[in-house]
């Protein structure tokens, strides 16, 4: 279970209770270099893209793990994770931290994430009435 806290009060989101849990893959994710070499060394299906220099991650370079707007290149047919699936251990960070970013809900979780989503909706409704 995943907690952050916002200035209003805390938030969290279950992922093990989401319906649609490969919805967070769909547009892959960035990831450390480092991390993709250990995953490149496990012989896992799956490329790496769009090479990047980025000081806020350890290496200073981040890698894509799909080609533009596609799914991640390591999602398998059923969904699923094929890095997860091998070891958990080797799940890039980023992966394991969404819907969050730091201490922050992602941006883009209010896209990817269908518990986040949800949220949202029913706030929403709760303020028109």
């Amino acid at each position: 279970m995943e907690k952050t806290k916002t200035k209003t009060k805390e938030i969290i989101i279950d992922c093990l209770k989401c319906r649609n849990q490969a919805d967070c893959c769909r547009f892959g994710a960035w990831i450390d270099l480092e991390e993709a070499k250990k995953i490149l060394s496990l012989g896992i299906k799956g490329d790496f893209f769009h090479l990047e220099l980025d000081k806020d991650f350890p290496s200073g370079y981040k890698v894509g793990t799909s080609y533009e707007d596609e799914q991640c290149a390591f999602q398998d047919l059923d969904g699923l994770c094929r890095i997860h699936k091998i070891d958990y251990a080797f799940k890039p960070v980023t992966c394991k931290e969404f819907p969050y970013e730091g201490d922050k809900i992602s941006p883009i979780a209010k896209v990817l994430c269908v518990e986040h989503k949800s949220r949202l909706k029913k706030a929403k409704a709760g303020k028109k009435k």
